[in-house]
């Protein structure tokens, strides 16, 4: 390793910190049922409901749609994959709906999230460079347990990754030059861009978090700064 370690880690959320496909398949069994689509698998709709939200985060910038919090965006693409099964959300009880789409917030860590971001604590301030919004983010952390020194985001910059101004926004928020915050995430497109803007990048392998299958962002792969197979493991690069 040459480059200088950074100043600040910040951590992209979704499947790099928590398990989005497992939490939502497991919440989605029982809202399923609730409205009569228990022949569903959940993983698949899981699934569904996430590649979505890959699309429209990619589109975002070139939409011309004013900023809306996640939350919001995520119960839109909640009403679409229902759609796509035949269900009409207008007819369902709008509290189950409310209810399913705040699955997000109770997302449940990687085995190694808590003891790995503790770690790193020690040692650098942690905090979120998520698209989530706040309240998400908060009863994400509350629940599980996760130990960030803040959160931060697209409800925080006004804007969602990948558009540069979300992590050059981020930096200037933590009164850091781009090349002391650290990006870590699971996804390459991600680190991709957060480079692009002049950030430190640090890979976290997370295998499972498409259920096995590849990563739809796995052409974007680049030989990253730091690479890890969990967060402990890129506590021992670090120096924690």
């Amino acid at each position: 390793m040459t480059r200088a370690l950074p100043k600040v880690l910040a951590f992209d959320v979704f499947g790099t910190v928590v398990d989005w496909r497992g939490s939502v398949a497991r919440e989605s069994i029982s809202f399923l049922a609730a409205i009569g689509r228990a022949d569903v698998d959940p993983a698949q709709f899981a699934d569904v409901w996430r590649m979505q939200y890959l699309r429209t985060m990619q589109d975002y910038a070139v939409s011309g749609r004013a900023f809306v919090p996640l939350d919001v965006l995520h119960r839109e693409m909640l009403e679409a994959a229902l759609r796509g099964i035949d269900v009409d959300p207008a007819v369902l009880d709008q509290e189950l709906l409310t209810d399913w789409n705040r699955a997000w917030h109770r997302l449940d860590p990687w085995p190694d999230a808590v003891a790995g971001l503790t770690r790193l604590k020690a040692r650098f301030p942690i905090v979120t460079l998520s698209n989530g919004n706040v309240a998400l983010m908060l009863a994400m952390a509350r629940r599980g347990g996760l130990p960030w020194d803040a959160i931060l985001g697209a409800e925080v910059t006004g804007f969602y990754k990948p558009d540069p101004r979300a992590y050059e926004a981020t930096a200037r928020i933590l009164d850091v030059a781009p090349a002391d915050l650290c990006l870590v995430a699971a996804h390459h497109s991600d680190l991709a861009a957060a480079r692009a803007c002049g950030l430190a990048t640090a890979f976290v392998g997370r295998p499972l978090e498409y259920g096995g299958r590849e990563a739809p962002d796995a052409a974007a792969r680049q030989d990253w700064d730091w690479v890890a197979g969990d967060f402990g493991e890129l506590a021992e690069r670090l120096g924690c």
